[in-house]
């Protein structure tokens, strides 16, 4: 089993463990040795697989104190039916302007905190879970320098969105798969427009990374439907073929 399913089994894994109740809200997970042990893989694997469903909203991580189980009142049936290609063009819209309002109050510590977030995203060593991860925290930290916690809570829900849907998640987890490079330097455009104080320079940076993030979204689902043309018609000239032989 590749790593990148082992870690996924293995957040499976502790998910039903969180499901049946053996670890309830609100109580805190082994450490990460006596899970490897009990799930019989290593310590980096268990980081891995809790990066993941921190990620998804069931745990979060507390460095210094341990890994709580978090309350779900809410399921994805919950959520709307839509697509990354919505949620896609109302964050260009929401987080756009969250950037303008972080502008106006972003400190020197909150910087600093994002151009760490930056640098994880960058992270040659690290794996997709953990840049997603780093990303997800990017754009958090700044709906939350930005003061207004109705916008606040709307990009908290566009990320339970992105990472509980699954139609989602598959769209997203596929494009940011292959564009690391770009999702790190448009990163980068907004916090330094960011730096800059620059509310107009701010929207423009965000709006600018969902705009490129969109096409690549039509980029990756016109590829996959052609791969799906392909497969049938390969398919369809072998049956003719065999057809034929008879």
């Amino acid at each position: 089993m590749s790593e990148q399913r082992l870690y996924q089994s293995v957040a499976a894994s502790i998910r039903a463990m969180i499901e049946s109740g053996e670890f309830p809200a609100g109580s805190r997970l082994p450490g990460e040795r006596d899970l490897a042990e009990r799930l019989g893989v290593s310590r980096v694997t268990i980081r891995e697989a809790e990066i993941a469903l921190e990620a998804q909203g069931w745990i979060a991580i507390r460095t210094g104190s341990g890994v709580y189980v978090l309350q779900r009142t809410e399921s994805a049936a919950s959520l709307p039916n839509v697509t990354a290609f919505d949620l896609t063009a109302a964050r260009a819209i929401i987080e756009a302007e969250a950037a303008a309002l972080a502008a106006a109050n972003i400190t020197d510590a909150d910087l600093l905190e994002l151009e760490e977030l930056v640098l994880a995203m960058s992270d040659p060593t690290g794996s997709d879970e953990s840049a997603a991860m780093a990303d997800q925290k990017f754009h958090l930290a700044i709906a939350r320098i930005g003061g207004n916690p109705v916008i606040e809570f709307c990009v908290s829900m566009i990320w339970r969105i992105r990472n509980e849907l699954p139609q989602v998640r598959k769209v997203y987890g596929r494009v940011c798969h292959n564009d690391g490079e770009a999702r790190t330097n448009e990163h980068a455009d907004i916090l330094a427009a960011l730096s800059r104080r620059d509310p107009q320079a701010s929207r423009t940076a965000m709006r600018d990374h969902f705009h490129r993030l969109f096409e690549a979204m039509l980029e990756a689902t016109e590829s996959d439907a052609l791969a799906e043309v392909r497969r049938r018609t390969e398919h369809d000239r072998s049956r003719f073929l065999a057809t034929t032989r008879i």
